[in-house]
């Protein structure tokens, strides 16, 4: 049975590299005619034709998709979403589940893969985490997302959670940048993303449903940023313990 998986997993995998390299090719221009827009234009329009794009990666890759909690998201408000990160698979799926146009802080490196750095850069505010200038600019790029009533999507842990803990340890940017700008942060559980490609397993995708849960707004209000982050993280790693099977 395992022999079988495997060799399926590998099937699945190939199948999967040959849809997103093939649709990349189709949606490149269409983004890069887009680049030229000024902002916010260029992020929504950016926003919806990735919405399509990665429905019918799901689709097509067999992946179901489920998404709890959007009711949290109040009308005309914008916020900082922050979710846990285990997978590559978690920037595909939550993206567009955030009901909104949003942007999604990413490392720079990426950005010089050719094709997908076009589409990478179209949805990320870019860091060099190892250098202090660029993180200077990222911090105040975002600042601007927020301010022109976009969404800002975080992963606090920084990288990927390869630790054996529900989380690892979260690191200050998104709730300085909460306290620094008001903006509400609304908490996010990504699940059974690494199921699907798996961290230990090379070239290897296995289709199967996954989630992500959208919690109640956590205020900055009379917060300071350590607060904030001790407090959702704490909400977090409770929803994860508790939902997680």
């Amino acid at each position: 049975m395992n022999l079988l998986k495997n060799i399926l997993g590998r099937i699945f995998a190939l199948w999967t590299i040959l849809y997103f390299s093939v649709s990349l090719l189709v949606i490149i221009i269409p983004i890069w005619l887009i680049s030229f827009q000024p902002e916010p234009k260029r992020t929504i329009y950016s926003f919806k034709i990735f919405n399509v794009w990665l429905a019918t990666f799901f689709f097509f890759t067999g992946v179901k998709r489920r998404i709890k909690g959007k009711e949290n998201f109040k009308k005309g408000e914008n916020y900082i979403v922050i979710c846990n990160h285990n997978n590559f698979m978690d920037v595909p799926l939550s993206s567009p589940a955030i009901p909104g146009p949003n942007k999604t802080i990413a490392k720079i490196e990426m950005a010089k893969i050719p094709f997908f750095g076009v589409i990478y850069k179209a949805g990320s505010v870019l860091v060099d985490r190892k250098n202090e200038q660029s993180r200077k600019k990222s911090y105040a790029k975002m600042k601007q997302v927020l301010s022109m009533g976009l969404h800002m999507c975080i992963y606090p842990e920084g990288t990927r959670n390869k630790t054996s803990q529900p989380l690892a340890r979260f690191q200050d940017g998104a709730f300085r940048l909460s306290v620094d700008t008001g903006k509400s942060i609304i908490p996010a559980v990504i699940f059974n993303t690494s199921k699907v490609f798996p961290n230990n397993k090379k070239f290897f995708f296995w289709p199967q449903p996954v989630e992500m849960h959208f919690l109640a707004p956590i205020s900055p209000e009379n917060k300071t940023a350590e607060q904030l982050k001790q407090e959702a993280f704490e909400i977090m790693k409770d929803y994860y313990v508790q939902h997680k099977d």
